[in-house]
């Protein structure tokens, strides 16, 4: 295709159509190159001619000549060549593509086009084929080979078998299909019963590679059919011993054949190989299989010349042998209490199932007798399980008891168990250490008397018990000093292992220790408790982390604790201990607290914990409590005393009457009722005022007599100073003795025209009482000391009177 740049002229694009027309470069241009194909990576020369008088449009133009490998350019140089050509030559020092199209452009006027292009190939010579081998097919008698080819030559490359028979030419025997590396000679190109040469051939541009030749008879290599097993019987005399039958292919019958057998049980990998069976003989004896066992039997042949090669195996036949009674003894382990009745014990028996070998079949149960079998008696059986153990009752003072398996043949020969005493000497040291992630390598060493065997007994620790709660083994030897225990163990599992040493006449005290086949950080961490707490130390407590979760032993607990200021601290504590007391802690501070389990494979942390310190210690608390109880107690003690002490009542909340209510200030004397206005309330002059004291023994009348006073005039007498000291009353005070026998306070006012009460008659009715209502609370102030420096205006006859604590006086009494 052309290319054009802007504002050329249409004289060019003209001679552009004409270079592009059909046969415009036909003969114009030629390229010639060294070699289309070369070896990767060798240099690649070519040419490029132009004819320009063939060229029509380039005539008269002076022609340039370009190279593109691809779309790449590449640099040649170009000359003049004879004849008025242009020639243009390219080197490629190393041509590393397997392939690519050399084009060769011309250039006239700022335009190219292309006028002539070479493909190039390149790669390396063909490989040589290996691995031939050939298989002649008995069916349709075609050999078939194969071979592996080498590497790629990235060259179309031709592949053929090749064939020669003795004293003939080399022909072509097949050619595979598709760039496969197998075909198939027919029988015509064959010369059975004698011999061929065969190889591959594989030819490309650059060279041909053969594989090795092959000479063979066809008949050698001719792989035969299968045969057929027909029946396989045991031979009950020959107790262990089968005898099988089998039939030949048609195809091979004509032949002389040797065959193998093969067999195994199902649960084994492994197969028992039988060789040397003559194939024509139809019928073969094999020995040395297990009673009442399985097998799986198969068979193939191939000619007597061992050149050949093997049939394919013939299809399986299954077959178990007969059975026959258990032989051998067994391994018996036991364990001995005395009973809940008197006289009896309880025994648990446990052992070992018999091996295949021992077992001649499979076992239908076990039986335990306390005596051994005798002809024409069957002892009593005490157990007969299906089970490797049992627990049964025999009278004190056994020592012996009789274990036998038995299947659908027979009962074996009963084994004699001797139940020893455990006191002989223990082991002088025991350990145990992991052998992987589900078996563990126990280690002890051996008593001064070395014992004739060891038990060995695990149990896993936890609270749900695993698939063997108690596992046991029993290791044989006087050398022995370790066993490999892998029965029901697993990793992160806690196992108590015991071991017994066996001596002629006792067992061992036994010695024991614990492992783990395989430790990682515990499931969890405990749960942190506060047991109590102070201004400066807190006491936490935690349960122990359950066996079954800690995944390996515990090596510490650590405890962490921190405040708000972002202070940390910790302390390892020894796994044995369930409580931590945290110790010079700041009083008023709250802190964060957490607990981390560790094994030997990692630690894990648990919940925190929050917590705040008290600002005071108990003993202080205790103290500041005990001082506000003294002084409460104190407080209601004497409130007590106080209203049960009427004296100190009366001291402190003494009883002041309301002079307001009082008779004695609207009374007025009877001789001053004549006098004009004397009732009419005006200012009255207090003349006298004088206490008075009860005589002594003379008791007042107290029902309704008025006491006698003297009368001295028209006015009545004053009466004379009759005073009686109190030593509790204060100074100045006046004190009358009431009904009782208790001073009574009082005060007596006479007016100038009232001269008390006369002998006789009274010259004037009594004056009514008033009621006298209690003191109100302001009029009650003044009890000890001081007093009011007047009475109020509606007092008239009591006005310019000072009285201190005054009680009323009617008939005679203070009241």
């Amino acid at each position: 295709m052309g290319r054009r740049g802007a504002g050329t002229p249409f004289l060019l694009r003209l001679s552009l159509l004409l270079l592009l027309r059909p046969g415009g470069t036909l003969g114009c241009a030629s390229v010639v190159v060294g070699s289309p194909v070369v070896a990767l990576g060798s240099a690649v020369t070519a040419s490029c001619t132009i004819r320009s008088e063939l060229c029509r449009g380039l005539e008269r133009g002076k022609v340039r000549i370009t190279w593109m490998l691809d779309n790449e350019p590449v640099a040649g140089s170009q000359h003049q060549g004879p004849g008025g050509t242009e020639v243009s030559n390219l080197t490629l020092p190393q041509f590393n593509r397997t392939q690519a199209k050399l084009w060769c452009w011309v250039e006239w006027n700022g335009t190219k086009q292309r006028v002539g292009m070479a493909e190039i190939r390149a790669g390396y010579p063909p490989a040589q084929p290996f691995n031939l081998s050939c298989v002649l097919n008995l069916s349709d008698y075609g050999l078939t080979c194969q071979w592996a080819q080498g590497a790629d030559s990235h060259l179309p490359t031709s592949v053929t078998l090749k064939c020669a028979r003795s004293r003939a030419q080399v022909v072509t025997g097949c050619t595979p299909q598709g760039g496969r590396s197998r075909c198939t000679v027919p029988r015509r190109l064959l010369q059975l019963y004698r011999q061929m040469e065969i190889w591959v051939s594989a030819t490309n541009a650059l060279g041909t590679a053969e594989s090795e030749h092959l000479c063979l008879d066809p008949m050698d290599v001719a792989q035969l059919d299968p045969p057929a097993l027909q029946s396989i019987q045991s031979i009950p005399f020959q107790t262990d011993c089968v005898a099988l039958a089998w039939e030949v292919a048609r195809s091979n019958a004509h032949m002389e054949l040797q065959c193998e057998l093969r067999y195994r049980r199902p649960e084994e990998p492994a197969w028992a190989l039988v060789t040397g069976i003559v194939g024509q003989a139809g019928t073969t004896q094999c020995c040395g299989f297990l009673f009442g066992t399985q097998y799986h039997f198969q068979m193939r042949c191939r000619r007597s010349s061992a050149r050949g090669y093997w049939s394919e195996w013939s299809p399986g036949r299954n077959y178990t042998t007969h059975e026959k009674a258990p032989a051998g003894k067994l391994d018996a382990w036991w364990s001995v209490r005395p009973a809940g009745s008197r006289g009896w014990l309880e025994v648990l028996l446990r052992w070992k199932a018999p091996g295949r070998r021992e077992a001649n079949g499979r076992v239908l149960g076990y039986r335990v007798t306390l005596s051994p079998r005798r002809r024409g008696r069957d002892p009593p059986t005490v157990c007969n399980t299906t089970h490797t153990q049992c627990n049964f009752s025999a009278p004190a003072g056994t020592r012996r008891v009789y274990l036998s398996a038995y299947n659908a043949a027979g009962e074996s020969a009963p084994t004699e168990v001797v139940l020893l005493e455990r006191k002989g000497q223990p082991l002088a040291g025991l350990r145990a250490v992991p052998g992987d992630e589900r078996s563990l390598w126990v280690h002890w060493e051996a008593p001064p008397a070395p014992p004739a065997a060891y038990v060995l007994e695990w149990e896993r620790v936890g609270s749900v018990p695993g698939r063997c709660c108690a596992c046991w083994q029993m290791e044989r030897g006087r050398a022995a000093t370790a066993a490999l225990i892998r029965d029901g163990i697993e990793p992160f599992q806690r196992y108590n292992i015991s071991v017994y040493p066996l001596y002629p006449d006792t067992v061992g005290v036994p010695s024991h220790t614990a492992a783990y086949s395989k430790q990682r950080a515990p499931s969890y961490a405990p749960k942190l408790h506060l047991s109590s707490i102070s201004k400066s130390d807190a006491e936490l407590r935690w349960d122990p982390v359950p066996v079954e979760m800690q995944n390996g032993f515990i090596t510490s607990y650590t405890i962490f604790w921190a405040n708000s200021t972002a202070e940390v601290a910790s302390a390892a504590v020894s796994p044995s201990r369930s409580s931590f007391v945290i110790r010079e802690l700041k009083p008023s501070t709250l802190y964060k607290v957490h607990i981390m389990a560790s094994t030997a494979a990692g630690g894990t942390n648990g919940t925190s914990l929050t917590l705040v310190t008290m600002v005071l210690d108990e003993a202080e608390i205790q103290f500041l409590f005990l001082t506000l109880g003294l002084v409460f107690v104190l407080l209601i003690l004497l409130l007590i005393c106080v209203q049960k002490n009427g004296r100190v009542k009366q001291q402190f909340w003494p009883s002041v009457p309301d002079p307001a209510n009082s008779s004695l200030g609207k009374w007025v004397p009877a001789e001053l009722q004549q006098v004009p206005g004397a009732r009419e309330p005006g200012l009255a002059t207090i003349s006298t005022v004088t206490v008075l004291e009860r005589a002594a023994g003379k008791q007042p009348s107290t029902r309704g007599r008025e006491p006698a006073v003297e009368a001295t005039g028209p006015f009545p007498a004053l009466p004379r100073p009759y005073v009686r000291q109190e030593a509790r009353g204060a100074p100045g005070r006046g004190w009358a003795t009431a009904e009782h026998g208790e001073p009574v306070q009082y005060a007596r006012v006479v007016g100038e025209g009232y001269r008390g009460q006369q002998h006789g008659p009274r010259p004037c009715a009594p004056q009514p009482l008033l009621p006298a209502p209690g003191p109100k609370p302001y009029q009650n102030l003044w009890f000890g000391g001081g007093c009011p420096e007047e009475l109020p205006a509606t007092f008239p006859l009591l006005q310019g009177l000072r009285l201190c604590g005054a009680e009323e006086i009617h008939d005679g009494r203070a009241f």
